[in-house]
């Protein structure tokens, strides 16, 4: 089972700059407590915005207490400890051998590995941000009303923690 997790902004915004857009500790909270024990797979720019060394650059870690995969185009590419795949087919080789029936695989990004997913999800698990991000660069597919149901749907207000309102939403494909 493929599952999408993604905080997006109004227009679908998600980052820039190979980061997100605001710092929302509700839903860093809701991705941990919903991928912990899962399969993540994520680009290679995603896992490398994990982390930054002490001048700054992106190096990326893995999360803790998930099966990571890494879905990148670059076969000099190596993290220790993270499997790497070099095609949506060869992810979905190692899931089908790898995976138990049923049990949720995460998409957590980016812009570029949603595309990729998008059609191929079951379900998404979408904090909606109740702002628009102009500078933004990567963004959110459609989540296009006819193909995704709404299952679940709770409203937060902004806190002195979370500078926006939000919505945390689960979708289930129609078909």
């Amino acid at each position: 089972m493929i599952s999408i997790i993604a905080a997006i902004g109004k227009n679908n915004e998600l980052g820039k700059k190979n980061d997100l857009l605001w710092n929302m500790p509700a839903d860093m909270k809701r991705f941990r407590e919903t991928t912990r024990g899962h399969t993540v797979i994520m680009g290679q720019k995603t896992f490398e915005s994990l982390a930054k060394d002490e001048n700054g650059k992106q190096v990326g870690r893995l999360l803790p207490n998930r099966r990571n995969i890494i879905l990148t185009l670059d076969k000099s590419f190596a993290s220790k400890g993270a499997e790497i795949v070099y095609s949506v087919e060869e992810l979905e080789n190692l899931l089908k051998k790898t995976s138990k029936p049923k049990e949720e695989n995460f998409v957590i990004g980016g812009g570029q590995i949603y595309k990729l997913f998008i059609e191929k999800a079951d379900k998404l698990y979408i904090t909606h941000v109740h702002e628009t991000f102009p500078d933004a660069e990567v963004f959110f597919p459609e989540i296009i009303p006819i193909v995704w149901n709404e299952t679940s749907h709770e409203e937060h207000k902004k806190d002195r923690k979370n500078p926006f309102d939000y919505t945390f939403s689960t979708y289930e494909r129609f078909f």
